[in-house]
């Protein structure tokens, strides 16, 4: 998900989490903007349209359900996480949400993607919705980013790349914190590409693990 970034290849400043936490501040938590709603159904829109049209899946948006975004984002605010990876930015329409849901506990976001041209899309979209200063946006193979992040990181929400979901994992296991929270998408929309990872997240003594039938399947895994 060149590297495009919104900022360069280094782990979170200081600097970095006081602008996250005005962002923060800025925002009302009681309920979300009307334009922010706007804008979300505004993407949710474009995004069946694009889908609809496309002939290839790289050109798909393949944005999370909105039933699916809704309880992420409540996962999100009651866990209290403020460092997130997400892996399939598209055009930000989830990233969105996780700005939204982080930012009250001034968090930030590491959202990677393989397709450069939608991380323009992404970038524009963020910007409108405000939130653009909270998000690094990382272009590339999910699991080689993954391999040179920092951490620690206390939220990864999967959502592309299925099938590496294990190898992803691999890479992120020794940068994820005591108490974290780890999403996945598409459990009942593709249960064979997602099966290997399952097994694994299952296999976690450490994690309590369950499946939600939301929107197209949401794998939901937390430790703390």
């Amino acid at each position: 998900m060149i590297l495009l970034c919104s900022r360069s290849e280094k782990s979170f400043t200081t600097e970095d989490t006081e602008d996250t936490e005005k962002i923060g501040r800025s925002k009302s938590l009681s309920f979300m903007e009307q334009n922010l709603r706007d804008l979300l159904r505004e993407l949710e829109e474009r995004g069946l349209e694009n889908d609809a049209r496309a002939t290839e899946r790289s050109r798909m948006m393949l944005n999370l359900e909105p039933a699916s975004a809704k309880l992420v984002s409540i996962l999100v605010r009651a866990s209290g996480v403020t460092r997130a990876v997400e892996v399939g930015t598209s055009n930000g329409y989830s990233t969105i949400w996780l700005a939204w849901s982080l930012a009250a506990a001034g968090g930030r976001i590491i959202s990677i993607d393989r397709n450069p041209d939608k991380h323009i899309l992404a970038r524009e979209n963020l910007r409108r919705a405000g939130f653009e200063g909270a998000v690094d946006l990382r272009a590339g193979d999910a699991t080689e980013i993954a391999r040179t992040l920092a951490g620690p990181f206390d939220l990864i929400f999967l959502d592309a790349d299925r099938r590496k979901f294990p190898e992803i994992m691999e890479a992120l296991w020794p940068k994820i914190a005591p108490r974290a929270l780890v999403i996945a998408d598409n459990v009942h929309s593709h249960p064979e590409e997602i099966a290997d990872y399952l097994k694994l997240i299952s296999s976690r003594a450490d994690f309590q693990h369950t499946t939600v039938p939301v929107g197209k399947g949401l794998s939901i895994a937390y430790r703390g």
